[in-house]
């Protein structure tokens, strides 16, 4: 039987002390309708599955097209980007929550600062002095080309943040995406000059010494990034470089 309708459960929050609810929602299905457009079709008509009036769920996006990362969300108990999760293979009905490793704002609608603040924190940029020409940029080999293509893939969504037992609210572990970042500038030509700088970072607090190796990051990657391969990289560089310390190197 062809799909006609669409039933949207969502946890709502008015505000980070709030209390939650759970409000439903019935919708007319739209071919390739994902979760981002059902949201807009609740945004027009804010009305509940028993007729009440209430107010527009409130959820981030930008990109439509799995990019940018910010639309990502529970949806029924999986971490994942709403955009790409559409609704004809999902089981109904749909639940939508918040991630929970970070501060909510809004219903669906969470603060990714932490990840952000731990990319600055192990200067995740190639610096680089844009007031005259440069010339042509340096060659890097098709191999290591390939590997840092994958690694700058990440959109720094928080999937692998939320399912990682080692982030919480309370801990600073700065999580996979920023140790894997560290990887994919230290092995630039020009990023390489900085890489003490990264390194030194990852062996302070929240760094890579505060993984468990639980190894839920890679699964949970929405561009299939080899994380756990970076955080053993990482680890081997940070043997290296305490080394290199210690012998006054």
């Amino acid at each position: 039987m062809a799909m006609t309708r669409v039933v949207l459960r969502i946890k709502r929050q008015d505000g980070p002390t709030a209390p939650s609810r759970w409000e439903e929602f019935h919708l007319s299905y739209k071919p390739r309708m994902n979760v981002i457009s059902a949201l807009m079709d609740i945004r027009r008509n804010p009305v509940t599955v028993d007729g009440k009036k209430t107010m527009p769920v409130f959820w981030d996006c930008n990109c439509l097209e799995e990019v940018c990362g910010a639309c990502s969300m529970i949806v029924n108990g999986k971490v994942r980007q709403a955009c790409s999760a559409l609704v004809d293979q999902l089981v109904q009905p749909i639940v939508l929550e918040p991630m929970i490793k970070f501060p909510l704002v809004r219903d669906l609608m969470v603060d990714r600062r932490r990840m952000f603040e731990a990319l600055k924190r192990v200067r995740a940029w190639i610096p680089l002095d844009g007031t005259y020409n440069l010339g042509s940029g340096p060659r890097v080999d098709p191999e290591t080309g390939a590997v840092a293509y994958s690694l700058s893939r990440c959109m720094t969504c928080g999937c692998c943040l939320e399912v990682c037992p080692q982030v919480t609210p309370i801990t600073p572990f700065m999580g996979a995406a920023a140790i894997s970042q560290v990887r994919l500038f230290n092995m630039h030509p020009i990023g390489r000059m900085n890489a003490r700088e990264r390194l030194d970072a990852l062996m302070g607090e929240g760094g890579l010494a505060d993984c468990a190796n639980a190894q839920n990051c890679v699964h949970a990657c929405p561009k299939e990034i080899p994380l756990t391969e970076s955080i053993a990289a990482m680890g081997r560089e940070m043997t290296r470089h305490m080394l290199k310390r210690l012998l006054g190197g």
